[in-house]
């Protein structure tokens, strides 16, 4: 008999109606980008692809297909090695708010 897998491995949180994922911009300095291509592979989310256009060195720097799916994690600027992405949190309407009523 061999090990029976749940069909579901992971549990809803309780407070998931409540939390607020963070939405991101991404920015990419195309022209300091090697194509290395780590952002692109290691990205958990897959967000990042090759782009089709060539920067100054002639490589094909990453772009984001959609920035909607970005968690900022931060690992594609921890792992780039020329420092040409990053990724901050777009402002809110209630982050404007806050303090007001």
């Amino acid at each position: 008999m061999g090990l029976v897998m749940p069909k579901k491995l992971w549990r809803k949180p309780l407070d998931s109606k409540e939390i607020k994922v963070p939405e991101a911009t991404i920015s990419i300095a195309k022209d300091l980008c090697k194509g290395c291509g780590f952002c692109i592979e290691f990205c958990p989310r897959k967000v990042l692809e090759e782009s089709d256009q060539l920067n100054k060195r002639g490589i094909y720097p990453p772009k984001a297909v959609d920035e909607g799916k970005c968690t900022l994690c931060g690992f594609c600027t921890a792992i780039c090695p020329d420092f040409a992405i990053f990724c901050v949190e777009k402002k809110s309407k209630d982050d404007d708010n806050d303090g007001e009523k």
